[in-house]
């Protein structure tokens, strides 16, 4: 995916995510599967939403992302960040998460806010599930979460989807491709330009994930070498049902 311009937005059109409920979310999962991370790898970390918290509490954070703007934003976030590291601490590393290599293993690896989702083939996916298993030590943790094929289609039949506002605004409208689960999203975003008063500044993305049956990618992880999997739905410790958007994922190496 390229964000781009969009990296520098992005804060802005996602600040009513839920990331302090990925935060419980990932702590939650150390205590109950018996893990004290000391280093965690954020695979698709963007601008370091997550990262920066888990640092913040104390983990040797590695923010790792494909996009260079992505990560500069989330170094400047870490750098105004008022709140002391505990004994944290970051490095950002841009990589493919489907090939990344930190030369050392890490405790735990979290992917949220649908990351994955934006890895197209069936290979991707299982490129990213092996590399991770060798990435992590024996008895670590990888948990992640992907929207569900349920989600895309709930997608599909609500757009297009608007935003208007002072300071931005978005036209967002998606197409989905049935067979392949696969959606397009496009976005045409205008956000006001503070040096230049009265105008805006147009931007223009295009973003496409594919959802993937939840048995499938259960059955990807134990064939990457995972030798526990277990699955939760919408940021609760209940079993994914056709109802949920969210699945989440919990494997053990």
């Amino acid at each position: 995916m390229s964000y781009q311009k969009f990296a520098y937005t992005y804060d802005r059109l996602m600040n009513n995510m839920p990331y302090e409920d990925w935060l419980r979310f990932a702590n939650e999962g150390f205590e109950r599967f018996g893990l004290q991370p000391s280093a965690i790898v954020d695979l698709g970390c963007g601008t370091g939403n997550i990262t920066i918290p888990l640092a913040a509490a104390g983990y040797q954070m590695t923010g790792i992302d494909l996009s260079e703007d992505m990560l500069a934003v989330a170094e400047q976030k870490a750098g105004e960040h008022k709140m002391p590291f505990r004994g944290g601490a970051i490095r950002w590393v841009q990589q493919d998460l489907r090939e990344w290599d930190l030369g050392e293993q890490a405790d735990a690896a979290i992917s949220f806010c649908d990351s994955l989702n934006y890895l197209l083939e069936e290979d991707e996916i299982v490129d990213a599930f092996r590399q991770t298993y060798e990435g992590l030590k024996s008895g670590g943790l990888f948990l992640f979460d992907v929207h569900t094929p349920e989600q895309l289609f709930a997608y599909a039949e609500s757009q297009p989807f608007f935003l208007n506002e002072d300071d931005v605004a978005y036209i967002w409208t998606s197409e989905l491709d049935e067979a392949r689960v696969q959606i397009e999203h496009d976005l045409t975003i205008f956000v006001k330009d503070e040096g230049n008063k009265g105008t805006f500044r147009r931007i223009d993305e295009i973003h496409q994930q594919r959802a993937y049956p939840l048995e499938w990618l259960e059955q990807m992880l134990l064939d990457a070498g995972f030798a526990e999997v277990h699955l939760a739905a919408d940021f609760t410790w209940e079993l994914p049902t056709r109802a949920t958007e969210r699945a989440f994922f919990i494997a053990k190496k």
